[in-house]
């Protein structure tokens, strides 16, 4: 007979509305097998109490539904990023947080390469500094000769220097939507999309997928999750190749591998091929790697003025956006991929690229009726209280980046949206009126993966200066962390499994230092994480 361990705790918030509080919980074989007080498992059998949690609060395992797998990989490059980061291995690294800063931090790395070697950073983001956008003019003074890449926070931009838009052939002939061409009529190295940045990535070997898909990058993404307290993680754009899914199975199941991995396919073949795939490998899915489901793009960022805003669209007249998947094939791929009952979700920033969708959502709605799909609209930045309702009317999910009110609000209000708009962005509060399911992400690395943040950034809508963006928008800590658990769970159809600690689920657990329904909604973020419970198995970081 299976052991049964009585895991003791001064607190469970248990996210189960029939048993909200509890002070044990019993597990076996990996499952919940009562939830109550020191005695809830005793008619089972012989029980051994573990006291080791005693003086901590337990957690549903946080469900992180939007992050993707180069947040571990993406070390492998310079940093230059404004805000400080912590590192898989829990290294600080300072913020680089003016133009001469980011030159010298990078200029610092090239002196480690080897000669005939690029450079490639990660993190940048242009909108932070005050100085001139970074171009090519830039990245010349560290090396005119050095192929330099420098790929900017959101990844749907990158600056490149010289000898990189010489490698590809960019100049003042060159046509093409996304190379930006200065008043001279030459590139300034600023790329957007990946239609204009492709080239580059390829002659560079930048492959997302190559570095996402190695045994050290797998295990350094669950370091970063574990670190933030999640059990059950997104792949959100897996561009996951036959050799790759071996090395997935082969790592994720392994017995010291606490974390759940769901990766969703990139549709970057046509709706037919994409359909395919994605029922192939649903079909090898595992505990412990959860596949099937399909990520379409649909525009850009906001910050990178990108997005596809409606009117009046940006501030400061800039031309509204990139359609990165233009919407007569959006519009295919969703008929054929809800035909075929794969679940989707959607990249929509900008609330032209919201409307969009969900007008080919209802059209696929009504050809193939589907009640249970919980398509998910992600990010959702820029949704207001009808387009919400549109969704919760269709059954669609809205996985809401509450983290940009933090990291990139103050900018909204001055640069890309205006006040008005910026303050109902990331509205979760009209999302939960209108009757839609939610979650909350961080889309790490974008943001550095932390549930507890994210859920404080929903809570408090503060930005980067202290300013309150929107209270109306605000939701309750209550509201916040059913949204990193159950809501985050509900749309990765994995609610009968995880998101609560009750009998039968999967025993999956965040171990905390202090009681987040407690603490002061200010203090929400600073509540510390002390590690996981994975399949009833205790990680401590």
């Amino acid at each position: 007979m299976s052991e049964i361990v009585v895991f003791a705790a001064k607190k469970i918030i248990t996210m189960d509305i029939n048993r909200m509080e509890a002070t044990h919980v019993a597990v076996r074989r990996g499952e919940i097998l009562a939830v109550g007080d020191a005695t809830c498992a005793d008619q089972w059998g012989e029980v051994r109490h573990d006291d080791s949690l005693k003086n901590t609060v337990l957690m549903p395992g946080f469900v992180e539904g939007h992050a993707h797998m180069m947040a571990g990989a993406m070390w492998e490059y310079a940093y230059a990023g404004f805000h400080d980061r912590i590192d898989p291995d829990g290294k600080m690294w300072p913020g680089l947080t003016d133009i001469d800063a980011v030159i010298s931090g990078l200029g610092d790395v090239a002196q480690t390469l080897e000669d005939d070697a690029p450079l490639i950073g990660w993190g940048f983001d242009p909108i932070f500094l005050t100085s001139e956008r970074l171009s090519k003019k830039h990245l010349d003074q560290i090396s005119s000769t050095r192929p330099i890449a420098i790929i900017f926070s959101n990844f749907h931009l990158m600056c490149v220097n010289s000898a990189a838009l010489e490698m590809v052939g960019f100049d003042h002939t060159t046509n093409a939507e996304g190379v930006i061409k200065g008043s001279d009529g030459q590139p300034t190295g600023e790329l957007q999309e990946m239609a204009a940045m492709f080239p580059v990535m390829r002659r560079l070997g930048i492959d997302f997928r190559g570095l996402s898909q190695k045994e050290a990058s797998i295990r350094a993404y669950g370091d970063v999750a574990r670190r933030a307290g999640v059990t059950t993680v997104t792949d959100l754009y897996s561009q996951m190749e036959e050799e790759d899914l071996a090395t997935m199975l082969r790592v994720t199941g392994a017995d010291d591998f606490g974390l759940r991995i769901v990766p969703a396919l990139g549709a970057t073949e046509g709706p037919k091929a994409i359909a395919q795939k994605a029922e192939t490998l649903a079909k090898l899915s595992t505990d412990k790697l959860r596949l099937g489901a399909v990520k379409l793009m649909t525009d850009g960022a906001i910050q990178g003025w990108t997005a596809r805003v409606k009117s009046p669209g940006y501030v400061g007249g800039q031309p509204n956006g990139i359609w990165n998947t233009p919407p007569e094939t959006i519009f295919a791929l969703v008929e054929e991929l809800h035909s075929r009952g794969i679940q989707m979700h959607i990249h929509v920033n900008g609330d032209e690229a919201a409307e969009v969708t969900l007008n080919a959502i209802e059209a696929a709605l009504r050809k193939h009726p589907w009640t249970g799909h919980r398509h998910v609209l992600q990010h959702c930045q820029m949704m207001g209280r009808a387009l919400f309702t549109r969704a919760a009317d269709m059954g669609v999910c809205c996985n809401i980046f509450a983290n940009h009110i933090y990291y990139f609000g103050d900018q909204h209000v001055a640069l890309t949206l205006g006040i008005d708009r910026a303050e109902r962005m990331d509205g979760a509060r009209s999302a939960i009126d209108a009757g839609a399911n939610i979650a909350l992400h961080s889309d790490a690395p974008v943001t550095p993966m932390g549930p507890l943040f994210t859920a404080w950034c929903a809570v408090n809508r503060q930005t980067m200066t202290g300013r309150t963006l929107g209270a109306a928008q605000c939701i309750d800590v209550e509201e916040a962390l059913f949204a990193i658990t159950m809501g985050a769970a509900y749309t990765l159809k994995l609610d009968s499994e995880i998101g609560s600690i009750e009998t039968g689920k999967r025993a999956d657990f965040v171990i905390l230092g202090d009681d987040p329904l407690a603490v002061d909604p200010i203090a929400l973020k600073d509540v510390p994480v002390l590690g996981t419970v994975f399949g009833g198995r205790v990680h401590l970081l």
